[in-house]
């Protein structure tokens, strides 16, 4: 395959059209055209639906820009760092994170990871939904308890658990009335929590009485004696040995892992590993104790 004819191609797709590509990159547009043509012709496939006023990428065109586009960026950058002596990531990094994350760690690895990569353009969208990484270009993407995706490969870079958490002045029922509890989102809630105790297995009760959208709201609500809520215990371990919290038990089967993820079908980017490497440094045990030190610095 042609790959200066594969990236006139994917100049015009990205950039929706012939003219527009022309403009942007200086180049004639009928010699694009010319080359886009000759594309078609080795692989003997329609890459663009051609209309009077649209040009349309074919299912097949697609696919072949989503799975060269970013090939053919990495070629272009590692070209410039072997042509400049130099290997430092360059280039942007596009990043999906979960709210929680984003919300208590992501600014601080962001920055420093900012001031450690000056030639990177980190770019953090924070959201708790299943991103298409290909579509929406990310380069990679930390999810919690991620469904097993063959596209992707990854690794955990850290633990954390569920805990049953309240106020000092709130007492752990063994039986009776359900107790006042601060509860996420706003799907039918159970009506009991089954927990770990050193003493043994044990099911609280519940009654929910305010439903909140973020486990930091949840957190606060907590630590104004307002009712019972489980929290990671990463979000509540300083307040449970500063005795402003106490720990009603371990919830049942809900173990948190943190994933990064990223395509497996593309090259490991110099960006990507350096991302990677900087969550190891930050993160070398990968525990819920670092995650809390972390959170307090």
């Amino acid at each position: 395959m042609d790959l200066l004819a594969l990236a006139d191609f994917n100049l015009v797709a990205r950039h929706g059209g012939f003219g527009k590509a022309s403009r942007a990159a200086g180049r004639p547009k009928a010699t694009l055209s010319r080359r886009v043509a000759e594309l078609e012709a080795s692989l003997d496939l329609r890459l663009f639906e051609r209309g009077a006023r649209v040009l349309k990428l074919t299912e097949e065109g697609r696919t072949l820009f989503e799975r060269t586009s970013q090939l053919l960026t990495e070629l272009d950058e590692t070209a410039t760092a072997i042509a400049s002596g130099g290997h430092s990531p360059r280039g942007r990094l596009r990043i999906s994170a979960p709210l929680l994350f984003s919300q208590t760690a992501m600014g601080k690895l962001a920055a420093g990871f900012a001031l450690k990569y000056p030639e990177v353009r980190l770019e953090v969208t924070t959201e708790d939904r299943p991103v298409d990484m290909v579509e929406e270009a990310f380069d990679l993407v930390i999810r919690v308890n991620p469904e097993p995706d063959e596209s992707l490969v990854g690794r955990i870079f850290l633990r954390d658990r569920m805990v049953v958490v309240a106020s000092p002045d709130l007492t752990l029922p063994t039986d009776g009335p359900a107790v006042p509890a601060v509860v996420r989102g706003t799907a039918k809630q159970a009506d009991a929590w089954n927990v770990t105790t050193p003493a043994g297995r044990a099911r609280i009760r519940v009654n929910p009485v305010l439903s909140l959208s973020s486990l930091i709201m949840a957190r606060d609500a907590v630590r104004a004696g307002l009712g019972a809520a489980r929290l990671p215990i990463s979000l509540v371990s300083h307040d449970l040995a500063d005795g402003t919290l106490v720990h009603w038990g371990d919830v049942e089967g809900a173990e948190i892992a943190l994933w990064t993820l990223y395509p497996t079908r593309r090259l490991l980017s110099a960006r990507v590993a350096a991302f990677l490497d900087h969550l190891k440094e930050a993160f070398p045990m990968g525990t819920p104790e670092e995650l809390a030190n972390y959170l307090r610095k």
